[in-house]
C-alpha cells in the first residue's frame, strides 16, 4: 500500500486525507460515484459472489457507462491476481522497491 499511498498523495496533495483513506475510506470525503466505486471494488475484492445487480445499478446511477463498469472490474481482478501472486510467493515490495542492491525486472 506504500506506494500506491504515493501516488495518491501526489494526486490528492493531502497527507491527512491520503492516511485516513488507507486506513478506511469510508472516513473520507468522496463523491457518490466515488463511495460507489469503493463499495463495489470492496465487495468484488472480499466476497466476489456477493456482487449484486444493485451494486452495478448504482454505480450506473451514478454516472459510470457499462465500458467505465468492466474496466472497473478488470483493475480489480488484475490486482486481486497480483496481491494473491506476490502474497503468495511472500514478496515484500516495499523491501525491493527500497533496496538499492535490487535489479529491475
Amino acid at each position: 500500500m506504500q506506494h500506491h499511498g504515493e501516488g495518491l498523495l501526489r494526486e490528492i496533495g493531502d497527507e491527512t486525507w491520503v492516511d485516513a483513506f488507507k486506513v478506511d475510506y469510508r472516513s473520507v470525503e468522496l463523491s457518490q460515484a466515488d463511495r460507489f466505486m469503493l463499495e463495489y471494488v470492496e465487495v468484488l475484492t472480499r466476497t466476489p459472489a456477493r456482487v449484486v445487480r444493485s451494486h452495478i445499478e448504482a454505480l450506473r446511477g451514478s454516472g459510470f457507462s457499462d465500458v467505465a463498469i468492466l474496466e472497473i472490474n478488470q483493475i480489480t481482478g488484475f490486482f486481486a491476481w497480483c496481491n494473491r501472486t506476490i502474497d503468495g510467493l511472500g514478496v515484500q515490495l516495499e523491501d525491493f522497491w527500497n533496496d538499492p542492491q535490487a535489479t529491475n525486472i
